[in-house]
């Protein structure tokens, strides 16, 4: 289906901006609320792409492949969500904190 191909392709694309901001950023615990930004980047590509082996061929093997690949792309989405929400106000208070220092 298109729809999953557009969604794949987009979710891998959020997945290397977050990558290459995470490479940027010099600030500790902002990397680590970008990395978990990342984890649910690729997880929602791993998700996705197990719903499109659904609709690419009617077979057992890509019916397995499908579920295993939306059990792992849904774990790291739900891992990665749980990781963001920990650190987002740890982030702001680093934010509030160099803003104060001047850096």
């Amino acid at each position: 289906m298109p729809v999953f191909v557009i969604l794949i392709i987009f979710s891998l694309s959020f997945y290397a901006y977050y990558k290459i901001k995470y490479f940027r950023s010099h600030r500790p615990v902002e990397r680590r609320w970008i990395a978990a930004k990342s984890s649910m980047a690729l997880g929602s590509f791993v998700f996705f792409f197990g719903i499109n082996q659904f609709f690419l061929h009617s077979s057992m093997i890509s019916f397995i492949v499908g579920v295993i690949f939306l059990l792992i792309g849904g774990g790291s989405v739900w891992a990665g969500y749980r990781a963001y929400k920990h650190y987002l106000p740890l982030v702001i208070e680093e934010a509030k904190q160099m803003a104060r220092n001047g850096a």
